[in-house]
């Protein structure tokens, strides 16, 4: 047996595909903790009991090793507390893998729209804090990096919690590495339905304006408790800019606040947070 060149780069590590495939019990239907349009989710524990996370990749573009290498290196270069930490990656014949950190307490999504009973543990400090930390992490993909980083895929499900309920944006490569060539891009990686700025459908190209529009509607999600796009509610209720546009200009701001919050916020606060999320999703990018 031919054993794979193992190399330890300054930032991470090449796994080898027999390492990854102990960590995940052979890629066990079991460890499948989530699937997209990139590939297949799997949580793993590697053999120093450090708990991981696997990305498998659909490699559809054939990518070269080399090229993968190069873009997986720039990416696992970033270090941000805000940011899920890339571990690593596989990159054997036509296998493209990619490790990060595991992340304790799952994604937002879960938790605003799963069942957590009547009363939500997110309480309004807590959702604040969610905001704060996501802005930070967003803010320095988009400034603090150079060439910047671009997200395409800004929402609940894509912000993973931790025991303290600090945030980490996850998948923040995934956009740059499936799509290196900067004129392909394509809605089944980037961009999710009720997050995507409007300005998208027109010109094709996604930007840092469209992170900070999905970071509005974000946002609006956390204040609301209610998912972007929502056809079981009435029609003028189910797209959440429309109806929260609506009740602002109401002037009735704590309508819209979620009926699971355990305490209300404080008035002022909340109209702060709610000109925010409209300033980040105003048509005029």
């Amino acid at each position: 047996m031919v054993v794979p060149d193992v190399s330890h780069l300054g930032w991470g590590h090449w796994y080898t595909l027999r390492e990854l495939e102990v960590a995940t019990n052979s890629f066990a239907h079991e460890n499948v903790i989530g699937e997209g349009g990139y590939g297949i989710v799997y949580q793993g524990v590697l053999e120093d009991n450090t708990e991981i996370v696997v990305k498998n990749l659909l490699n559809n573009r054939g990518q070269a090793e080399r090229e993968f290498k190069v873009e997986v290196e720039a990416i696992g270069r970033v270090r941000h507390k805000n940011l899920v930490r890339l571990l690593g990656y596989c990159a054997e014949g036509a296998q493209r893998m990619l490790v990060y950190e595991y992340v304790s307490n799952g994604n937002l999504e879960q938790w605003l729209h799963g069942d957590v009973g009547p009363c939500s543990p997110l309480t309004w400090e807590i959702r604040m804090k969610i905001i704060f930390g996501t802005a930070k992490g967003l803010s320095y993909l988009h400034d603090g990096l150079e060439p910047k980083v671009v997200h395409r895929d800004i929402k609940s499900s894509n912000i993973l919690l931790d025991k303290q309920w600090n945030p980490k944006v996850s998948d923040f490569g995934l956009a740059r590495l499936l799509c290196s060539d900067s004129s392909y891009v394509t809605t089944r990686v980037m961009g999710t339905f009720g997050y995507v700025a409007p300005e998208y459908a027109s010109t094709d190209m996604l930007n840092e304006r469209s992170d900070v529009y999905s970071f509005g509607v974000l946002i609006m999600e956390l204040i609301s408790g209610r998912n972007p796009v929502d056809y079981s509610r009435p029609p003028e209720e189910a797209n959440l800019i429309d109806w929260l546009k609506k009740m602002v200009s109401n002037r009735d701001p704590e309508g819209v606040v979620d009926p699971k919050l355990p305490e209300k916020p404080i008035l002022r606060p909340l109209k702060r947070a709610l000109l925010v999320a409209l300033h980040c999703v105003d048509p005029n990018a």
